[in-house]
């Protein structure tokens, strides 16, 4: 299990790093004023519904179902199970498509009520959003592949799969002038990154022998059972897209460069979200359905705890960077071409409030799949649903005397509520215990997050004055000096606080390669 999470967090991290770099270039091209807006708001709409129709819900519903037709009834059953679900999907997401094209003035005007009163803004936007969508329908079909893929322990191609989007986008800014502004190139980037992604999760599930063939849905005893997870799982994922869609359709109230400094910051904030949370989600649901089905929840429960631990360690020196250096960090990433100290500025703000609540939003992936491994996707629904109300209520609560960053503190605190209210019905049915180690390595976590966060906040000047004296007067330069200091007293401090508790490093890689409670 640690090789199949450190190859999903590497790749994963190479994807966040070229996702960096793909944001560093939109920031440069595009700024955070008129186009920007108008295609954060385009880039957006067809991630929504995917995250609601493909990652969130059909993962919830597909890996556990595959996981247990296959290790229930065969490899071929599970082969005719995935190619009737594929077919299902593949025509309602035609279906998708047709209505987005036909009504996307209407969505725009539903999504980003306030772009009506610069219609200039709203045209782009429409335009922008019809060239984006058919990238929605790919990207879901991408999800049952990868879901299989993933069922049999292949994680690597579905991880890379979003390295594409980067560089597709990266190619079409870089092709700009063929294109009528710096906003369709980027949105026709994220279309044909779509046909790439699918392309090659086609071709590695070919490799894997685990393709299957488009097959006439029957309404099978499998299939039945599948679209019973996938209703709550879909209301459920919808529950947390409302958040994120509330804050699309308030931050187009805000004046121009609101929705794009939420973009910026959530890019930012996306990193630790997508190297560590995601990736500890993509292996403990499959490795928690697999040790269930095979009457094993000994050791399906041990994984969940090792994964959230390690979960923990590898994400707080992200929440003390956010808290304590927003500014920096969103200077030396952003500030160059018509991305200004002004944006970098109104973006930092928003990343600090992010940073509250990053530890919880890494940790939900991992809480739900208490729930969703035994295919209980009722649960999590009714948990999403109470955090979003107060999410939303929260949002419009703050966002006009906070503005953006109102809306990223109500997204930190509807985060909070939703874990907390999923460990805490966990821990009452037994489907999650923590034991005394992994309560030592988040003591020895806190504790090098002290030290660190003296670090960030004493060390910023010497960074700085470092920085000026080596000939190199660059944020870059300053964040990357305190970035190196921090590490190693982060890591020093780990170290130290393992051998005052007592946490062998044996131990904790031995149990996070899936060894049960008793052979460790």
């Amino acid at each position: 299990m640690l090789k199949s999470l450190l190859s999903v967090g590497g790749i994963t991290l190479l994807s966040r790093l070229t996702g960096f770099l793909r944001d560093v270039v939109l920031g440069a091209i595009l700024g955070a004023g008129f186009i920007a807006d108008a295609f954060v708001v385009a880039f957006r709409l067809p991630n929504h519904f995917r995250t609601i129709f493909g990652e969130g819900a059909f993962n919830a519903a597909y890996v556990p179902s595959y996981s247990r037709v296959l290790e229930t009834e065969g490899a071929d059953s599970a082969r005719r199970f995935s190619g009737q679900i594929f077919s299902l999907l593949l025509l309602s997401q035609i279906v998708v498509l047709a209505l987005a094209w036909t009504f996307t003035p209407a969505l725009v005007t539903l999504l980003a009520p306030g772009f009506a009163e610069d219609p200039a803004k709203f045209d782009l936007a429409v335009t922008l959003t019809r060239i984006t969508f058919p990238y929605l329908l790919c990207t879901t079909l991408d999800t049952l592949l990868s879901g299989t893929l993933n069922a049999h322990r292949c994680f690597a191609a579905a991880a890379f799969a979003p390295v594409l989007l980067n560089l597709s986008m990266i190619a079409a800014l870089a092709v700009v002038f063929l294109f009528p502004s710096a906003g369709h190139a980027a949105a026709a980037g994220v279309a044909l990154s779509g046909a790439a992604q699918l392309l090659l999760l086609l071709v590695a599930s070919r490799r894997a022998g685990v393709l299957s063939s488009p097959a006439r849905p029957r309404w099978t005893a499998d299939v039945k059972q599948f679209f019973v997870a996938l209703g709550p799982a879909i209301i459920g994922s919808a529950g947390v897209q409302i958040a994120i869609f509330a804050d699309t359709i308030i931050s187009s109230l805000l004046p121009t460069g609101g929705p794009s400094s939420i973009y910026y910051a959530d890019r930012i904030n996306q990193l630790p979200i997508g190297v560590i949370g995601i990736a500890a989600g993509t292996v403990l649901l499959p490795e928690m359905s697999r040790r269930l089905a095979a009457n094993d929840p000994g050791a399906a429960y041990h994984a969940q705890n090792r994964t959230m631990a390690i979960t923990i360690l590898l994400s707080a020196p992200f929440c003390v960077a956010f808290l304590t250096i927003p500014h920096l960090i969103m200077r030396a990433v952003f500030v160059r071409g018509a991305f200004t100290e002004a944006d970098a500025d109104a973006s930092a703000a928003v990343l600090a409030a992010y940073g509250l609540g990053l530890m919880a939003v890494v940790l939900i992936r991992s809480a739900v799949a208490s729930f969703q491994s035994t295919g209980d996707t009722r649960t999590p629904m009714m948990i999403a649903l109470a955090a979003v109300g107060l999410n939303v209520a929260l949002k419009i609560v703050l966002f006009k005397p906070l503005g953006a960053s109102g809306l990223a503190f109500a997204t930190s605190a509807g985060a909070w509520i939703n874990f907390g209210l999923l460990a805490i019905l966990a821990l009452r049915r037994g489907a999650m215990r923590f034991d005394a180690t992994f309560w030592k390595i988040v003591a020895a976590t806190a504790a090098a997050s002290l030290a660190l966060a003296v670090v960030a906040l004493t060390g910023q000047n010497a960074a700085a004055a470092l920085s000026r004296g080596a000939g190199f007067d660059h944020p870059v330069v300053s964040l990357c000096a305190l970035g190196l200091a921090g590490s190693a007293v982060y890591a020093v401090a780990l170290v130290l606080m393992f051998r005052i508790l007592r946490v062998p490093m044996r131990v904790l890689l031995g149990r996070l390669r899936g060894a049960t409670p008793a052979a460790s």
